[in-house]
């Protein structure tokens, strides 16, 4: 049960540091990119969006801790079928539709 606790407090962490639009050096792909191509990015707002991204996650798997402390089996697959669709959404969000272009 401390697993999954540990992640959601590390999740809110990041949470926090990508709403204030930094931490870009820790998102996969962008800190990547040479300088230039960073450069055609709006990283202010690809941080923002990740940051609701991981309390979206962090929420998801809050479901799994009460389920293992209530002892209730269906939470966890509520938690894990919201997780899955929100890493679905955000796949699709930040690879379609050019949003965090300049």
């Amino acid at each position: 049960m401390n697993g999954p606790i540990i992640f959601i407090g590390l999740f809110i962490v990041l949470g926090i540091i990508f709403s204030n639009g930094k931490g870009s050096f820790l998102i996969a792909g962008y800190n990547t990119m040479h300088k230039k191509e960073k450069e055609k990015h709006d990283t202010v707002s690809l941080c923002k969006f990740m940051g609701k991204a991981m309390f979206s996650i962090a929420f998801s798997m809050a479901f799994w801790v009460l389920s293992d402390a209530f002892k209730i089996k269906w939470l966890f697959y509520v938690g894990l079928v919201l997780f899955l669709c929100i890493m679905v959404f955000i796949i699709i969000y930040t690879n379609t539709g050019n949003r965090f272009k300049k």
